[in-house]
């Protein structure tokens, strides 16, 4: 089973990546952008076939490595097909 864990930096703290992608996109002509947030996604295979069981294994595992939950907010997400 995939589980995509995507992990963001908490509204408050400071994003300098964030803001050099608004500010690279305004130089490049498109306006309209308001605030940029850059975080990432993590995809997970995992052997776990049981959906409950599988998103609560990734939260652990965000939880412990994957996300600094003092900065960072996570979600877990569970596809049984693969992401466009």
């Amino acid at each position: 089973m995939k589980a995509y864990v995507t992990v963001m930096p908490k509204n408050g703290v400071l994003d300098p990546q964030g803001k050099a992608i608004g500010h690279a996109l305004g130089t490049l002509g498109f306006s309209g952008v308001g605030e940029v947030r850059a975080g990432k996604v993590i995809e997970l295979d995992l052997a776990e076939t049981d959906p409950a069981k599988a998103k609560a294994v990734a939260e652990d595992m965000a939880r412990k490595l994957l996300a600094n939950t003092v900065i960072e907010s996570f979600k877990v997400e569970l596809a049984q097909e693969e992401r466009a």
